[in-house]
């Protein structure tokens, strides 16, 4: 084909699309103070890490700058709509974003989850965003309250009995 009929542009590499962050009602994006903390740092990790592999021209180090740049971009993006919110005072009677709550099943059986940020949710440390289900049936619920969770087993009662802030 001849080049009288392309781009000049069809020849450089396809641009990264747009990474946005989880997107909530509203555009809020909610971080607690450390999840605020814990973002920033790996943000300037990742561009120290991608001035460094720009200073090369070897296309390994290219690639691999390539690589960060979903990422710099979805954490810049999620820093600019983060909205951070520190604990309330204590007594922490009623829970909030934030809070680790302890609860107590009918059977004696005990869980902790604590409501942090979509960008801070870690499921193996129990840590649950606050737009999830569990995270919504305990906002604004009080210390003592019981509270009803639909799990695939069925409906179950459970008794809050703990609520810290870190």
């Amino acid at each position: 084909m001849s080049k009288a009929f392309t781009r000049e542009s069809d020849d450089a590499p396809d641009p990264l699309p747009a990474v946005r962050p989880f997107s909530v009602p509203g555009g809020k994006n909610y971080l607690t103070p450390a999840g605020a903390k814990n973002l920033e740092n790996e943000l300037g990790v990742l561009l120290q890490k991608s001035q460094d592999l720009a200073a090369s021209s070897s296309d390994d180090n290219k690639r691999a700058r390539q690589s960060l740049l979903p990422r710099i971009s979805y954490l810049q993006q999620s820093l600019a709509a983060a909205v951070i919110s520190p604990p309330p005072e204590p007594p922490w009677e009623q829970i909030f974003f934030g809070a680790t709550v302890k609860l107590r099943g009918g059977d004696g059986e005990e869980a902790s989850y604590r409501i942090v940020g979509v960008d801070e949710m870690d499921l193996d440390r129990n840590w649950v965003s606050w737009t999830s289900p569990i995270a919504r049936a305990l906002l604004k619920k009080q210390l003592g309250q019981q509270v009803k969770f639909k799990m695939p087993a069925g409906e179950q009662d459970w008794t809050i009995v703990e609520i810290s802030y870190e």
